[in-house]
């Protein structure tokens, strides 16, 4: 098993930035894509953005706004978003599968590990 676990959400004026972090513990080995999803309030959950073998991959929605990355050392992905929106304004999930993902959109029902997620609230 893999456990996720995300921080770095919080309040934010438009326009601002945060950096989100998912630290991944247990069988990470097997995790080969890594990456995020958001449901804001009443809506589906998305994919944000992800990242295989180092490609990363991103929602056109975001694609300009939103760099991932990751720290192999520490067993830690990030999600850098800057000129935020109030329509970002979700629950951002961390997610992990164990086969790759090498896509523009990964589907969220294809991923095996999930976060808790953290909020991300944008203030207009």
């Amino acid at each position: 098993q893999v456990q996720l676990v995300e921080s770095g959400g919080g309040l934010v004026q438009a326009g601002g930035s945060l950096r989100l972090s998912c630290a991944a513990s247990g069988r990470t080995f097997s995790t080969v894509s890594m990456g995020w999803f958001r449901q804001p309030p009443g809506k589906e959950r998305e994919f944000v953005a992800g990242l295989t073998g180092g490609n990363p991959y991103y929602a056109d929605s975001v694609k300009a706004r939103v760099t991932i990355s990751r720290d192999n050392a520490k067993n830690t992905v990030y999600l850098q978003m800057n000129s935020l929106k109030p329509e970002d304004t979700a629950v951002y999930h961390c997610a992990a599968a164990d086969i790759p993902w090498a896509t523009m959109a990964w589907p969220a029902e294809a991923m095996d590990y999930w976060g808790e997620g953290t909020l991300v609230t944008v203030s207009s």
